[in-house]
């Protein structure tokens, strides 16, 4: 039992608080036992609210920005890859346009640096798999060359 000394109003109160069960408290005031029920408080509900995911980035015109997949080249088409990842800045070629293997084809943006991407070989440009402004993961197709 725990012992407490009260004054109230200029009146001393010797309360004795003993066990606790079930909401009820054993409470002796001034050797006068009583029962005391608790107030029984709800427990407090906590809302947990997991963040959404946000969206997938897209491109100005509405393509997706990462190039996870390469579209298949073209048969005896040579892929243009990208050597690491970055952000096309500029695409210097079209579909079906004669390029020399020294030739830049692509301007990629990796870590804050201007990356000229070259043909590679001679032949004419079968397909253009990204966009001005896309990000492009290493190793991803971006240009093939036929």
């Amino acid at each position: 039992m725990k012992e407490y000394k009260y004054k109230i109003n200029g009146n001393e109160y010797k309360v004795a608080i003993g066990d606790i069960e079930n909401g009820i408290a054993e409470v002796e005031v001034n050797g006068t036992p009583y029962k005391v029920e608790l107030e029984q408080k709800a427990a407090p509900t906590v809302k947990v609210s997991s963040p959404k995911p946000a969206a997938a980035p897209r491109t100005a015109t509405g393509e997706k920005v990462i190039a996870k997949a390469a579209p298949k080249a073209a048969a005896g088409g040579t892929p243009v890859k990208a050597p690491l990842p970055g952000v096309v800045l500029d695409i210097n070629v079209s579909v079906g346009q004669e390029v020399k293997a020294s030739d830049v084809v692509i301007v990629l943006e990796a870590m804050k640096m201007e990356n000229s991407i070259k043909a590679g070989v001679d032949g004419k440009v079968a397909s253009i798999s990204v966009a001005k402004g896309d990000s492009v993961l290493e190793g991803a197709t971006m240009v093939t060359i036929a």
